[in-house]
């Protein structure tokens, strides 16, 4: 019996650590094609001078993203951008932003 258990807890563990590898890539592709023309993934953009979220804390962005969201946070592009996200796309693109080294 001890031994099923061990089986079933190792499973669960590998489980959820690649279903957040999994987040991560939905994080980057996310980031890839909406966020990164202005923000970069490092570096800011060249073409705008908008702040680098690469190594940003995953809690204050998901904060962030979501008062834009909610447009009790004020930015005319990022509320529209914001505003299409799910809850699950803003915990993909902060987690993937956070594991970003800038």
């Amino acid at each position: 019996m001890k031994l099923k258990s061990s089986i079933v807890l190792l499973a669960g563990l590998s489980l959820a650590g690649s279903s957040q590898a999994a987040s991560l890539y939905v994080g980057q592709a996310k980031a890839a094609a909406v966020c990164s023309q202005c923000h970069g993934i490092r570096m800011p953009s060249a073409d705008a001078p908008f702040p680098p979220l690469g190594g940003r804390d995953p809690e204050y962005l998901k904060t962030a993203i979501k008062q834009y969201r909610d447009k009790t946070r004020v930015s005319d592009i990022m509320n529209a951008i914001a505003g299409s996200l799910t809850d699950a796309e803003i915990n993909d693109i902060a987690g993937y932003y956070g594991s970003v080294k800038p």
